[in-house]
């Protein structure tokens, strides 16, 4: 590790010299201080991949100097996403927040709670059919399902991650006492649900339950005719490898899903985070390329608006908002700042888990871009949905909104800011990441 640093620090001050540059003019170009530059040039202080992917844009060095910067190391192997049987088990704490856990039944009864193998989804009706009764049912819980993603969006992911386990038992105990004219429409639903518990669960921090969900969407959305949500899960799955920093994975499981004959918009979502993970890698024009195709694709689908959209719900122009993700991790603070203030202001404002989400990351570009007394009061602005909607996912980019303003500590903004930001932080318990969604 300090043979990379010191690599690093030598290819810095070459090419820095070579542009030519002093310190403190290369510090005012990636708005880094002249001291923290020669720290990192001396091999005294580590570079960040940030640092790295703003001196290659400023000094023109193709990605070289970001190839210096070692990799943060992935936490663990994903876990595997594979059923652990029918046996759900939810614990419920006073504080409002809970825990998922899928135990096979033999684990259970070896337990002594073979009680719990007894309980039933009663009420549910017999087989029908004509199917009128169960129709009624599937509508009902369509619109119950896009009811769950407002309040999704406006509290945090334990306040809906217990009733969507439930909707989803019920409706797959349902799905056994119909016909087959609607055990399909039934099924899919289902299905549905799962992903979006997948979701939540990614957002309470637990991969493990996320990747869980993702899997058993998949093998509903298969029992229901629908078998292009397995290539959706390997986009989910790549958002979640992305997040954890390895992005060689999340590149290689976007383009399976790219390549594979699913929907136009699962490959559109697959497009999408595929230029995510080149852009983490520096790779601009591969990924803009790959950002024209996720709009191209995007573009040609047709699912039925009845049914409950796949991926992001509340951005009216999700590539555009991709693409100021992919400038800011390009090493494009100011592009990116512009395409997020276009975008952030179209942005419904009852969505305050995307806006809140959307927000962090514009105050972070535009601290990253030297903009840092707006970037403050964008921070601001947008604490108190932070704390409402209590996303892992956020906090992330909020931890890095805080270490790019801890680079400005005599800047006025950021020490009226300081104690409020870090309120909300020392509040959580979110891993740390190592990117975005």
């Amino acid at each position: 590790m300090l043979n990379q640093t010191n690599s690093f620090g030598r290819e810095l001050r070459r090419r820095r010299l070579a542009a030519p540059l002093s310190l403190e003019q290369l510090g005012k170009l990636v708005h880094y201080s002249k001291g923290q530059l020669s720290k990192v040039e001396r091999g005294l202080k580590r570079p960040t991949p940030e640092l790295a992917r703003l001196c290659d844009v400023q000094l023109a060095a193709g990605g070289a100097l970001s190839d210096l910067v070692p990799r943060q190391a992935v936490n663990a192997p994903l876990p595997d996403s594979g059923d652990e049987g029918e046996v759900w088990l939810m614990h419920l704490d006073e504080d409002g927040s809970s825990s998922f856990q899928a135990v096979r039944r033999r684990s259970v009864i070896a337990a002594g709670a073979a009680s719990v193998l007894a309980t039933r989804a009663e009420g549910l009706g017999t087989h029908d059919p004509a199917g009128a009764g169960t129709e009624t049912v599937v509508d009902a819980s369509r619109v119950l399902f896009d009811q769950f993603r407002r309040i999704g969006q406006a509290s945090g992911p334990a306040s809906v991650l217990p009733p969507l386990i439930a909707q989803t038992r019920t409706l797959e105990q349902l799905a056994k006492r119909t016909g087959p004219r609607t055990r399909g429409a039934i099924l899919v639903l289902a299905s549905r649900y799962a992903e979006y518990a997948g979701w939540m669960a990614q957002e309470s921090g637990d991969d493990r339950s996320a990747l869980w969900w993702t899997g058993r969407a998949v093998l509903l959305a298969r029992a229901g005719d629908d078998p292009g949500l397995a290539s959706y899960a390997l986009v989910r799955r790549a958002l979640i490898c992305l997040y954890r920093g390895d992005v060689r994975e999340a590149v290689e499981l976007s383009e399976q899903a790219l390549e594979s004959d699913a929907s136009p918009r699962v490959r559109g979502l697959a497009a999408q985070h595929l230029a995510q993970s080149l852009a983490t890698d520096g790779q601009y024009d591969a990924s803009m390329r790959s950002l024209d195709r996720a709009r191209d694709l995007l573009a040609q689908d047709t699912a039925d608006p009845r049914t409950p959209v796949l991926g992001a719900s509340h951005v009216p122009d999700v590539v555009s908002m991709f693409t100021g993700w992919c400038l800011y991790d390009l090493g494009r603070p100011g592009q990116a700042a512009e395409v997020f203030d276009r975008e952030h202001a179209r942005i419904p404002e009852h969505a305050l888990r995307t806006r809140a989400r959307y927000g962090v990351r514009r105050a972070l570009a535009h601290a990253a871009a030297g903009d840092v007394d707006h970037a403050c009061r964008l921070t601001r602005e947008v604490l108190h949905s932070v704390r409402l909607t209590h996303s892992a996912t956020i906090f992330a980019d909020l931890h890095r909104l805080a270490h790019t303003l801890g680079r400005h500590p005599h800047t006025a903004a950021v020490r009226e800011l300081s104690p409020d930001l870090a309120t909300v932080l020392t509040r959580t318990t979110s891993p740390q990441r190592a990117t975005n969604q």
